[in-house]
């Protein structure tokens, strides 16, 4: 059962170099819910994580109603790798979380909570990876493990089920109905797919550059509103 409202965005507008990138957006995620943005390539659902972030200006009022902690993960919809740099997937994950530096080894406990983070998102035995030779679905999965532990309040998963096949897709719908059940997390989540929004979403934000239509899935994806919305290229309708 969902709680209290824990993400509240007013009134938020950004503007860049005389653009209008997001006018008057308002909508809110509450704790232990699934709020999917949807909407066509160029509608600010970035660019309206990015002031959640603070990493835009804008006006209007953002506002977190923290239960407990003040946690944030996140996972960007795409991540530069430098191909010259000899990293694992496992020094990726422990360089957050172990204090001396991961070219003198990773501590045996941080090793086993790795691995166990690993095979939570779909990749038992990639910790000996090099991060360089991840296709871009396994990079995804491996930026989730990273935003997951400690286990966020606050979820931004921008775009997360890109290049994802569809067993990998249905382990991420899994892993986020347990963490909005068993954990609580709030989860605000950029999605392309029409049909994922009504199989896992508890609200559904319809955004071009402003709020269209937000509600329940069942009030916001009608056949009419959502065929519109599927014409723009990006856009998956069954």
């Amino acid at each position: 059962m969902r709680g209290p409202v824990l993400l509240e965005i007013d009134d938020v507008t950004v503007q860049r170099d005389g653009r209008r990138l997001l006018s008057g957006v308002s909508l809110a995620v509450d704790h232990g819910s699934v709020h999917l943005l949807v909407g066509p390539n160029g509608a600010g659902k970035s660019t309206l994580f990015a002031a959640v972030l603070g990493r835009v200006d804008f006006t209007g009022s953002i506002r977190f109603h923290w239960r407990a902690t003040a946690d944030i993960g996140y996972v960007p919809q795409s991540f530069a790798v430098d191909r010259t740099l000899p990293v694992t997937v496992g020094e990726f994950l422990a360089l957050s979380r172990q204090r001396r530096p991961v070219c003198f080894g990773i501590a045996s406990a941080l090793r086993s909570r790795i691995e166990e983070l690993l095979e939570r998102v779909g990749l038992p035995g990639f910790a000996s990876r090099l991060l360089s030779g991840l296709s871009g679905g396994e990079l995804q999965r491996v930026l989730l493990a990273n935003a997951i532990d400690p286990v966020p309040e606050m979820l931004l998963l921008d775009e997360p089920a890109s290049g994802l096949d569809e067993t990998a897709v249905g382990q991420l719908e899994r892993l986020l109905d347990d963490l909005k059940r068993s954990a609580r997390t709030g989860i605000l989540m950029v999605s392309h797919d029409l049909e994922q929004a009504r199989r896992i979403a508890d609200d559904v934000t319809l955004l071009d550059r402003s709020v269209r239509r937000t509600g329940p899935p069942d009030a916001v994806l009608t056949r009419d509103l959502a065929g519109a919305f599927a014409s723009a290229a990006g856009i998956v309708e069954p």
